[in-house]
């Protein structure tokens, strides 16, 4: 069966583009996409010779999601592929002219349902006061709600990366869905005994640099442990709003905290593997695929209680949900965890690998080729 897969863009690789490079390569699919780097990807260990670009768009927002949207509006590939997966809440148009299909959702659209407010409160003012303020953008996100609803029709079928976008496909979309969690490549992670004395002297957080992910927080918590040294892996797209975030992360960064724009795989895992813990503090996550990456590693975790933190993190046995996050409770579970790992360094690292591998490739795998053949 040839199948193929649509996904905004792949410029910036985080969870979502990553999954879309296992699924293409357990299912030897095509991507189709808009803006490409291959040099990130093929860094990654995954080829690029099954990725086309349908044509390059503009790096800042609107302009960006406009014209991914149009031009997989417009994409017609019927007869040329037996099954179509849309792997992308603006690539969601391509199944106007694409079927059998099946939407695997990371989120509806975040600008305009769920995160709506925050981006116009918060962004809008920030970036783009000047062409594009907060009375545009209400009439834009009026104007895209009723796109993305009327495209809606041309989906056959729902599935979501986590119960909490599941939530929000019903809420806000009004259809049922099945869940079936993203990939995580659990073979390719593996443990180092942070008392060794190699490593294990750092605690690590990999996320993109923009606002909803709150990396200014966990920056401000770390200014309170100054005794422990954070790293972050937090890679940005060049479109304005990113970069006026990761500016101000630079500007407020404690001297115990390194920021790593890109490292390959390999450095990756291994950060993984050699970390005393993991934190991440992204607001009402989708799913959250780097704590699971984290727990794999055998390393314990802390996060919000919210979002799809909740459906992989045990608390209290990988990890610590913290409610009603803020830099101060950041702050005291960071010291709380270390303390426990420092006197017990194994004491997670069972319950977290075996709950990692509930997460497993495989069984996204064999999920997903079920969902496929319901509708062939």
């Amino acid at each position: 069966m040839k199948v193929a897969i649509f996904h905004n863009y792949m410029d910036n690789i985080g969870g979502a583009e990553l999954t879309d490079l296992i699924m293409a390569r357990e299912l030897s699919a095509d991507i189709y996409t808009t803006n490409i780097n291959k040099e990130k990807i093929q860094k990654m260990g995954f080829k690029t010779d099954n990725i086309f670009s349908i044509g390059k768009i503009p790096i800042n927002a609107p302009f960006k999601q406009e014209f991914a949207y149009w031009k997989f509006r417009s994409l017609n590939l019927r007869n040329k592929y037996d099954f179509y997966i849309i792997a992308g809440d603006w690539a969601m148009s391509g199944a106007v002219h694409n079927k059998p299909n099946l939407w695997y959702v990371y989120s509806p659209i975040r600008e305009l349902y769920d995160l709506n407010k925050y981006i116009r409160e918060q962004i809008v003012p920030s970036v783009y006061l000047k062409n594009f303020n907060k009375y545009i953008f209400d009439a834009w996100v009026l104007y895209r709600k009723f796109l993305n609803k009327r495209d809606l029709q041309y989906v056959q079928k729902i599935a979501c990366i986590s119960e909490n976008v599941k939530n929000r496909v019903k809420k806000y979309l009004n259809r049922n869905s099945e869940v079936i969690y993203p990939p995580t490549e659990i073979r390719n992670y593996y443990y180092k005994n942070p008392s060794t004395g190699s490593g294990g002297d750092f605690w690590l957080s990999v996320n993109r640099l923009i606002g909803h992910k709150r990396v200014d927080m966990q920056l401000k918590a770390f200014a309170k442990v100054p005794e422990e040294k954070l790293i972050i892996v937090g890679s940005y797209e060049n479109s304005k709003h990113f970069k006026a975030y990761a500016e101000y992360c630079q500007k407020i960064k404690p001297k115990n905290v390194d920021i790593l724009s890109w490292v390959s795989e390999k450095e990756l895992i291994d950060l993984y593997a050699n970390c005393k813990g993991f934190l991440t503090t992204a607001i009402d996550e989708d799913y959250g695929m780097t704590p699971v990456e984290a727990m794999a590693s055998g390393k314990p975790v802390i996060t919000p209680s919210e979002g799809g933190y909740k459906e992989t993190i045990i608390n209290g046995k990988t990890g610590i949900l913290i409610d009603n996050i803020d830099e101060n409770k950041l702050a005291e579970a960071v010291k709380k965890l270390g303390r426990e790992i420092e006197n017990n360094p194994l004491k997670y690292k069972n319950d977290c690998q075996e709950q990692a591998k509930k997460f497993d490739t495989s069984i996204f795998i064999e999920k997903i080729k079920e969902s496929i053949k319901k509708l062939s």
